[in-house]
């Protein structure tokens, strides 16, 4: 039925609208009250006098590896319709859903590397990694219904969640969509809490909904403490993912953030971020502090170790920190993570991406410890419409026969990024053009395993994606 629904919306938009392209609808920052007109006081006026909202994008990726490893390209094409119904009595209807086509891609795509037996990671992720479908597939993400006041925002059912935990990572065609009961709420003037339980998540490139136990290991699943492909996909047992944040803004300089995410019989982890802006002449300088601790909770997932998704026996700690300057042209950072040797940092890739300063686009440091991460990072604002993000990277790693602290046998690397923004104006208003491009070097010993480089690191990723909002 749901795949119907989001057949029936594509259609809706394709017939009565030109052909365009959207991204991912952006989150409310904050909460609003919406008043019932009277002519709004029926249900039927409320879906009448409701508004729509689209989305087109074109995504082009292609990974070139190191030497005789396999090399890959992908183009995507998809289209989208979002349905908001008008309030009525503080309570809106939501539906949105996608679909999306392969307008062409390499023949590898589907096929193991003949050299590693390694499957393709990005040009597959445009599609279905679960290997429905390359050719078309269909989802659909939004199916809500929410109640809203001056103070208060409650919203139930399928929907687009941002956390550091759970979050878009929409790097992809479409991003991560999760469902269950959300709430955002006004305490007071700059205090505000937020939280939920979600039962349900359907993870960026993938079509079918999961309960998030069974969601673990969609993705790849490295390897155990001991070397041997991990075990926990289809064995993890959980009733679902609690999260809590607390945000405080004391003034215009101070953010205090603390999230909590507990994994029921998984792990826990509660991050602790406060930032700080000081005004600088015609600039900013601004610092930040991420503080983390993730323990495991219940048996990690399986009563049997071997089954079990988190086995670390210790708590790990995450610090981090930034220190920026900005203006109306320039923003330049300086970011540090570090990640304890107690064990393995944790997080279900199906979720989402890291939340830590040091991040740069396409890669992560989830799945292990001992890391040392440090980056520099540069945004230029051209004018209004376009900008250029580059980024440089070096990524300190364990030994990649360290099974304990390494899941994926990820060697120490740096990282390099250049992406371009652009907003066309004119007849093209509503269209945005990112450009990315992606580089990634290996620092540290492989042993000659080629696994720990295909699509990893010595590798080149380029991007060329385009959005069309209405």
């Amino acid at each position: 039925m749901m795949r119907n629904l989001a057949i029936l919306l594509f259609l809706i938009v394709w017939h009565y609208t030109p052909v365009v392209s959207r991204h991912s609808i952006s989150l409310p920052d904050t909460l609003s009250h919406h008043e019932d007109s009277i002519q709004n006081r029926n249900l039927l006026n409320a879906f009448k006098n409701g508004k729509f909202q689209g989305h087109f994008r074109y995504f082009f990726s292609s990974t070139i590896n190191k030497d005789e490893l396999t090399d890959y390209y992908a183009n995507a094409i998809g289209g989208g319709l979002r349905f908001e119904s008008a309030p009525l009595y503080n309570i809106k209807a939501v539906i949105g859903g996608f679909y999306i086509f392969n307008a062409g891609s390499s023949p590898d795509i589907i096929h193991k590397d003949p050299l590693t037996g390694a499957d393709n990671r990005y040009e597959l992720g445009l599609f279905d990694i679960t290997g429905k479908s390359i050719k078309e597939i269909n989802r659909l993400e939004e199916f809500y219904l929410e109640y809203s006041n001056r103070n208060i925002q409650f919203l139930f059912g399928r929907q687009l969640l941002n956390t550091p935990f759970i979050n878009l990572q929409d790097g992809r065609m479409r991003p991560t969509v999760v469902e269950g009961a959300w709430l955002n709420m006004n305490i007071s003037k700059g205090h505000k809490l937020q939280g939920g339980w979600v039962y349900n998540i359907s993870p960026r490139s993938t079509v079918d909904w999961y309960s998030v136990d069974a969601s673990l290991g969609i993705n790849s699943v490295g390897k155990d403490a001991s070397g041997k492909k991990s075990q926990y996909a289809g064995n993890t047992v959980s009733k679902g993912v609690f999260m809590a944040n607390y945000n405080w803004l004391p003034n215009a300089a101070w953010k205090f953030q603390l999230w909590d995410i507990y994994f029921e019989n998984v792990f826990n982890m509660a991050l602790l971020q406060t930032d700080k802006i000081f005004t600088a002449g015609s600039g900013r300088f601004y610092t930040g502090i991420q503080a983390a601790i993730q323990t495991k909770t219940g048996h990690g997932g399986n009563t049997s170790p071997d089954l079990a998704y988190y086995t670390n026996t210790k708590p790990v700690w995450i610090t981090g920190g930034r220190l920026g300057w900005k203006n109306s042209k320039w923003d330049y950072s300086l970011n540090f993570n570090r990640i304890s040797d107690g064990g393995r940092y944790l997080m279900p890739r199906e979720w989402g991406r890291d939340y830590f300063y040091s991040f740069l686009y396409r890669e992560r440091t989830e799945g292990a410890g001992d890391v040392t991460a440090i980056s520099l990072k540069g945004n230029y604002a051209f004018n209004t419409f376009a900008s250029l993000h580059i980024g440089a990277g070096y990524v300190s790693m364990p030994d990649t026969k360290n099974y304990y602290l390494n899941k994926y046998s990820m060697p120490s690397y740096t990282h390099f990024v250049l992406d371009y923004h652009q907003h066309l104006q004119g007849l093209m208003k509503g269209t945005e053009v990112q450009v990315l491009y992606v580089y990634k070097p290996s620092t540290g010993a492989y042993y000659g395993n080629l696994n720990s480089l295909i699509n990893k690191v010595d590798m080149h990723l380029f991007n060329v994606v385009f959005n069309f909002r209405f």
